[in-house]
């Protein structure tokens, strides 16, 4: 399993409308072949930065099966307006969790 990590920068003032879109847009990522979970977080101490953690069984889940795909155009075309600048996404393997 790989975790992909993304802080997003939402343009401040935008965040109501952002989080609409990110609505719209989940199921297109939630249909993907290789998609387990996902979690999107907003910053208490900074409001127009959310963290979001896409849970995929493996990172050509991701980089490829959803990157390269018709689905991400739409994804995109969602929510690639409200970023300024554009996040910097990266993938993680988990080492330890506690519960």
């Amino acid at each position: 399993m790989i975790t992909e990590h993304a802080l997003l920068p939402v343009i401040a003032g935008r965040e109501e409308e952002f989080e609409a879109a990110f609505e719209q847009a989940r199921p297109i990522i939630a249909s993907m072949p290789g998609f387990l979970s996902l979690s999107l977080s907003r910053s208490v101490e900074t409001p127009s930065t959310y963290l979001l953690l896409v849970e995929w069984e493996s990172i050509e889940d991701h980089t490829v099966g959803f990157r390269e795909s018709p689905e991400y155009q739409q994804w995109r075309a969602l929510l690639h307006r409200f970023y300024e600048p554009f996040p910097v996404v990266e993938h993680f393997n988990r080492v330890e969790q506690a519960r």
